[in-house]
């Protein structure tokens, strides 16, 4: 076993290939692999060859610093590091003392909690209302903004829903025993409006089985291939622009249904089993139920 991390992998492409793949089998979303491998990537060039040690870790985090990039990335850039670190432990690549060395490098502390982007009930009802329905791509972007708002999915889960999903339970129609991150399963309820929106693109488009939300060629045929994630994220970029709303992304969309559902009276432990959060106080920093921005409490200050 090798005293510093792999002294002879920088030096030789194909180990440090076996090394990425490792870092990269160890994690099942495949967000985590991409943000997980960038982290890997960014070490090892500003490494230049030299043995991972302490050292090398702590100039890393030191340059992340200087980039201005947030606590939250750094943070999780160097939890990538003790994943890679803790695996060649295991597999018997680094030394036991040199991996606690290593993984005990600390973390930039982060102050506070990112307010994040929510919708109003007016601007997402503004948003879906930019979408041109009497064209068959309408009615498919139409039906994904309708169950991102809806159903609080994220986009991966929406670009991966399959009819098989959609099913019955307890009288009303829900996406039952979905898969998502890492590997939790729930099942989701799907409000008419939404299963409204689903009904008439798959009806135009002739989907009875397999993939939902489809590709289209040019000349508007529906293809047998589920769109990407990207895709989903561009088809609500471009729904939020024709809105006259910036900054927006699919994951805003999962923040504000949570929040409307919560204005709603909706429970806490509800909007978490909805959105198939582990941690109760995750729930809580989507809601950001400590701070009240619409009706804050300096606005009463009448200075």
């Amino acid at each position: 076993m090798s005293s510093c991390l792999y002294k002879t992998s920088v030096t030789n492409p194909d180990s440090l290939t076996a090394l990425r793949r490792m870092l990269s089998n160890a994690v099942v979303s495949r967000h985590t692999q991409r943000a997980y491998l960038t982290a890997f990537d960014d070490l090892f060039t500003l490494a230049a060859g030299r043995p991972i040690s302490r050292m090398i870790l702590m100039e890393y985090r030191a340059s992340m610093v200087s980039e201005g990039l947030s606590a939250a990335t750094i943070n999780q850039r160097l939890c990538a590091i003790r994943k890679l670190v803790n695996e060649a432990r295991e597999n018997g690549l680094i030394d036991p003392a040199e991996a606690v060395r290593l993984t005990s490098v600390p973390g930039v502390p982060q102050n506070g909690v990112r307010l994040g982007t929510w919708l109003t009930k007016e601007e997402t009802q503004l948003m879906l209302a930019t979408v041109d329905c009497t064209e068959l791509i309408g009615k498919r972007n139409y039906a994904i903004l309708s169950v991102l708002c809806h159903c609080a999915l994220r986009r991966e889960e929406a670009a991966s829903l399959d009819t098989s999903l959609i099913q019955r339970r307890e009288g009303r129609w829900v996406i039952a025993d979905l898969i998502g991150k890492r590997g939790r399963i729930r099942t989701v309820p799907i409000p008419r409006a939404a299963k409204e929106a689903l009904d008439e693109w798959t009806g135009a488009a002739g989907i009875t089985s397999g993939p939902i939300f489809r590709r289209m060629r040019k000349g508007g045929a529906v293809t047998g291939f589920p769109l990407s994630a990207w895709a989903i994220w561009d088809v609500v970029v471009t729904a939020a622009k024709a809105a006259g709303i910036g900054h927006l992304s699919p994951h805003d969309l999962r923040r504000t249904c949570a929040k409307l559902c919560r204005k709603a009276g909706g429970e806490l432990e509800q909007i978490q089993a909805l959105l198939g959060h582990e941690d109760l106080s995750t729930t809580a920093r989507y809601l950001n139920s400590t701070q009240q921005i619409q009706h804050a409490v300096n606005d009463r200050l009448a200075l």
